[in-house]
């Protein structure tokens, strides 16, 4: 007689959320470094403002590694598009190429 694994058929549930911790007082850290950089610019360092349009794409790198991290750890594309106050067929166009 033949048996299947259980682990093998097992329908995986959503993975328990973490816990948020200091992300408000993190992000508002960012902001002011970033809006630091570009005061630095604006008062003549011509040279890092390479540097700061740069930060665009890393950024945009960022969110998409962050989105495929949360889709990773079950949260839906409705889930995500809601908390980016947009739908989720807009969050699904934007980063769901993204593997």
């Amino acid at each position: 007689m033949f048996t299947v694994k259980a682990s093998l058929t097992h329908t995986p549930t959503r993975r328990k959320r973490r816990e948020v911790v200091e992300n408000d007082e993190f992000a508002a850290f960012a902001r002011r470094i970033i809006r630091a950089h570009g005061r630095r610019v604006a008062a003549g360092d011509v040279e890092a403002l390479r540097d700061l349009v740069a930060l665009s794409a890393q950024l945009d790198e960022a969110i998409g590694e962050a989105v495929m991290g949360l889709r990773a750890f079950g949260y839906s594309w409705a889930e995500i598009g809601q908390r980016l106050g947009i739908s989720k067929q807009a969050a699904q166009q934007r980063w769901g190429g993204q593997s």
